[in-house]
This record gives C-alpha cells, structure tokens and sequence, in this order.
C-alpha cells in the first residue's frame, strides 16, 4: 500500500451473517475500483456462526486495506457502523450490509458522481433479490439534486455514498437508542445537511437480498420500535425544515411508509389492547404533526385511515381497514361539474361518523384516473367570457337621432 488516502472506506457491520457474507464480501473483492482506493472495516458483532472467521480470511487475502473489528454483540446496527465509522479513513464512506452485495463496477461509478458533481450523497441504483426494492427515484441518472426535488426521500436505508467530511463536520451518527430506522435518521439528516445528491439510476449499484431464515432486522421486532422510529424521523424533520410545504413534503415518508402500516390488515388481527396502545402511541405524533399539507398528499384510503387515527375513532377506522384489505373499489361521486371527485370509502356523509368530505376528495394526481374528472368545468371559461361580451355591448348601445339610448 502506498498510504494515500482510500477514496472510499467500506463499511461492514456483520452478526450472524453466514453464509451470506461469503457472497457480500466477493462482491466487493470484484470491485473495478483500484484496489489501492478502497478500505473495508468490518466489524464483527458478536456473531457465533464463523462471520468473524469469514472476515479475518478475507482480510488476509484481499490487496485492498481491510481492517476486521471483533466485538460483544451491541443488540443492533447503530454500533457495529458506528464503530466502522470512527475507523474510516476514506474520502467518502458506503455503508453495506453483510447479507447484501455491492453491484459491478458500483463504487467506480459512484465515486466518479461525487467526484464530478461535488456532491455529498449518492444513490446508486438498487435492485431486490427475494425482497422489494425502492422504484420510484430511479426514473433518470441525476447528477445533483435534492431531497425536496426528488423522491429519495422514499429510499431512506443506509446503502449510499456519503462524504465522510460532511459527516465529521455535523459529528454525524448512527442512534443506537433505535433498533429499526436508525438508517432513516440518519440519511435523512444526511440529505438535509448535503451540499447536493447524486442518483445514479442507469446502473445496478446495489443488491438487497432478502434472507430466508427471517433474520432480517425490518422482519423482526415489537411493533412500538416502528413508533419509535417514526417519532425520531418526525422530530427530526420538524427541526431541521421550517414549518410549511417543504416540511409538509418530506413528513409524508414517516407517516405513510412507518406509521401507517401499523393501521393496515394486521391491525384486523390485533387484539383490543394492541389496538388501543398503537392509538396512544400515535396520539401525540399525530397531535404534532399532522396537519392538512401532509393530508392533501396522500391518497383518499392512506388520509382517511390517518384521519381517524388521529381522531381516536377505532371503530370507524377497522371497517375502512377491512373495506381496504378486502381491495374494494370505492365508487367514485363526481360533483361540481366533474371537478370534484369523492371517493365512497365507508362512513362517507354518514352524520353519526361526521367525518367531514375534504377527508374523501380525491387530489388531482389520484383523480385524474377517473373518467369524467377536470380540473376545471370544461365550459366555464366560455360562459365567463359570453357574460363579458354581453356585458360590453349593453354599455355601448348606439344612440337614437334624438340623443337618447337606442331600445334593445
């Protein structure tokens, strides 16, 4: 080695990792990225299986720089990528997980974005193997944007390039106080604190494997560890973004891919007092930031459950998740000359729910899939402008002979 600065320190935090690893690990060997610019520090989190083992050989193998931390398990992934990154030496930092894999030519093509952009963070394209990967932000390669001008703030895990300066300068980690989401709060504190983000979406850049004996950490775990997550991320957006629609955009990530899921099917199954701890644990989020600008962005069915959350109505609420899992139709009420459209979900213009009708209204992006709806009453520009005209030439009638007004 010659004691330049890696470009990029990969950072692996690994517990009970087998066999995975063996793969995740070869996936890095084949980077294209010289050997010379890479580091790994992997850090073995108490595991039993041979994962620390695994590591040591690979350490002893490899041309790259790859140092191996043995530690007692710390219960979640906050400590072993902390501990990665208090080690780090690289220019930048990329955070892999140990039943993952990095994609061909990965850290080359993401390096190469950061380096020509001068950005802070960048999205490599991810794909899923046995497991449901984020979509909706790989639309273009992006050379700089942000987090309120794009939809990343919908792929919120850990597995990004992040200049490792912009972390020390903001003393940037990982909370260990979380064992679910702590990848959330971070990231995105990282794409609010970021001079600039990167999407490379024209290249594979990642692989989340899904694994088959449910280790995976979002598979497990009590349901109020959710809350808990939800509760940082809002918190921290709250103080991060001043109140408004740019706070009001990125608020709609907690309450609709954290918090609503704990009111979707399952909530059918669970029992009376699950169903009324998740109401007092959704209480004071919803109290503090639910507002109608994060209302407005989501879909009738996602607006009117949240709704009734936030009303306490459980037993409103279990028929409108019944009616949703059984993936009824709602009819669709076209008033206003087609430019408002309701959509029937239950208890719509029921007096004894009271739920009023702004909660039913579709928003343009989800009405306009109906047939009949306009933005607009189509004629209304034409009778505006035939009163105008009628109104111009009562007040110019020509003049009778004798001075007077002509009769109409």
């Amino acid at each position: 080695m010659t004691g330049r600065q890696p470009d990029v320190s990969v950072i692996i935090g690994a517990y009970e990792a087998m066999p995975y690893l063996v793969e995740c690990l070869a996936s890095v060997e084949a980077q294209t990225l010289d050997p010379a610019r890479i580091e790994v520090v992997a850090v073995d989190d108490g595991s039993t299986d041979g994962t620390g083992a695994c590591l040591d050989e690979f350490a002893a193998r490899v041309p790259m720089s790859v140092r191996v931390v043995h530690q007692e398990n710390s219960g979640g992934p906050s400590g072993p990528r902390n501990v990665g990154l208090s080690r780090a030496n690289g220019r930048y930092v990329f955070f892999l997980d140990a039943d993952d894999r990095l994609g061909p030519e990965a850290l080359e093509r993401m390096v190469a974005m950061a380096d020509e952009n001068g950005t802070d963070v960048v999205l490599g394209k991810v794909e899923g193997i046995n497991r449901t990967a984020p979509k909706s932000m790989w639309g273009r390669t992006v050379g700089r944007t942000d987090v309120f001008s794009s939809n990343i703030k919908f792929t919120l895990s850990a597995q990004k390039l992040f200049r490792r300066a912009m972390l020390e300068r903001h003393g940037m980690r990982f909370d260990e106080s979380l064992f679910t989401g702590e990848d959330a709060l971070f990231t995105m504190e990282a794409y609010l604190r970021a001079d600039g983000v990167s999407v490379v979406a024209d290249h594979t850049c990642y692989y989340l494997v899904g694994r088959d004996d449910g280790k995976h950490v979002t598979k497990s775990g009590s349901y109020t560890l959710r809350f808990d997550s939800a509760r940082a991320l809002m918190t921290l957006i709250a103080g991060m973004v001043p109140a408004g629609p740019r706070r009001d955009g990125l608020m709609v990530r907690p309450f609709l891919i954290t918090l609503l899921p704990q009111f979707g099917p399952k909530f059918l199954k669970d029992s009376d007092e699950v169903r009324r701890h998740k109401m007092e644990l959704a209480a004071p989020l919803m109290a503090a930031h639910w507002r109608e600008g994060v209302a407005r962005r989501l879909k009738v069915h996602e607006r009117l459950r949240l709704y009734l959350v936030a009303q306490a109505r459980t037993d409103l609420l279990l028929d409108v998740v019944e009616f949703v899992r059984a993936k009824k139709q709602a009819a669709a009420l076209l008033e206003k000359r087609g430019t408002r459209l309701y959509l029937v979900y239950p208890h719509f213009r029921s007096a004894p729910a009271g739920v009023p009708d702004r909660v039913y209204l579709a928003e343009p992006r989800e009405a306009r899939a109906y047939p009949g709806w306009r933005r607009t009453a189509r004629s209304s520009f034409l009778r505006r402008a035939a009163r105008t005209v009628r109104r111009l030439l009562r007040s110019v009638r020509p003049a009778a002979p004798d001075g007077t007004a002509a009769a109409a």
